[in-house]
């Protein structure tokens, strides 16, 4: 049976003058619109088509590609607020995805990017959107290890930090005084697990810890003095976002990394940047204390 609000194969059954019928088994048959079908197309062909509800509350099908589907987590735009209703997002299709008033966490504005979950209403049959995202996070205690590298979405801003989808499974916190520079709404990274609290909060960086961040740093620093000629124009008194911007690492991380290669006689200051003093190849994971 076809599914609403996912992405399916389902097969043509007629050609008429609106478009083309395709075989929703249990949901009957569902137009997929004129201006979605090839010339080419048959009868008994299999097509790939979104399933969703038009004004109408019709069932119809698309061959466009929403940015979300049902299931999913995504940051969409606001395009406008209706008093009455709530905000409506910019989805990808002709008809925008509704977020209504009772799903919204905090006041709204058009142009405003939000983390919304998408679900399909049960009373209504609707394809919504909610901002209450701990509604459909897994309930289950997190299992990751310390210094795990997971993958992140910026949820929104808190005291604190930026509360954070950890695997889109769970929520976690990044502390605002461990990062270098402001995050955006819906930005997605890489981060660390740096510790999972016996509540199942989870504490997150944007960096590993100890020699496990220092280490793999090191050789990511010397690889790129050895492919720019020996010198790179970044030291302490580097800016955080240039810093991040060339390593993906926070400052901290990098004044650790370069301190050890210093300790080690693998680099100089040159005020402003460093210079590699040994031009050999340097191997991945080689210890650079003696």
């Amino acid at each position: 049976m076809a599914s609403i609000g996912k992405i399916n194969r389902l097969r043509l059954v007629r050609q008429a003058p609106p478009g083309a019928y395709l075989d929703g088994e249990e949901l009957g048959e569902i137009l997929l619109p004129r201006r979605y079908v090839s010339h080419s197309a048959a009868p008994g062909e299999l097509l790939e088509v979104f399933v969703y509800r038009d004004s109408e509350d019709r069932l119809v099908a698309t061959t466009e590609v929403p940015l979300a589907t049902v299931g999913d987590f995504a940051c969409l735009k606001v395009l406008t607020v209706n008093r009455q209703i709530g905000a409506f997002l910019d989805w990808g299709l002709g008809k925008d995805l509704l977020l209504p008033f009772r799903e919204q966490t905090f006041p709204i504005r058009p142009g405003e990017r939000v983390v919304v979950f998408v679900y399909l209403d049960p009373k209504t049959d609707r394809i919504v959107a909610t901002a209450r995202l701990n509604r459909h996070i897994a309930k289950t205690h997190p299992l990751y290890r310390p210094g795990q590298v997971v993958n992140l979405m910026i949820v929104d801003r808190t005291p604190l930090g930026y509360n954070a989808l950890v695997e889109r499974e769970h929520m976690g916190l990044l502390f605002a005084n461990n990062l270098p520079a402001p995050l955006e709404i819906g930005q997605q990274l890489k981060g660390f697990v740096r510790s999972v609290h016996p509540s199942g909060k989870i504490d997150l960086s944007l960096d590993a810890s100890g020699y496990k961040r220092v280490a793999p740093l090191a050789d990511q620093i010397v690889e790129a003095l050895q492919q720019n000629g020996g010198r790179l124009p970044f030291d302490d008194n580097s800016s955080p976002e240039s810093i991040r911007g060339k390593f993906s690492v926070s400052k901290k991380a990098f004044k650790q990394a370069t301190g050890k290669l210093f300790k080690a006689r693998r680099i100089k200051f040159l005020n402003p940047g460093i210079e590699l003093l040994e031009q050999k190849s340097w191997a991945p994971g080689e210890k650079t204390d003696k």
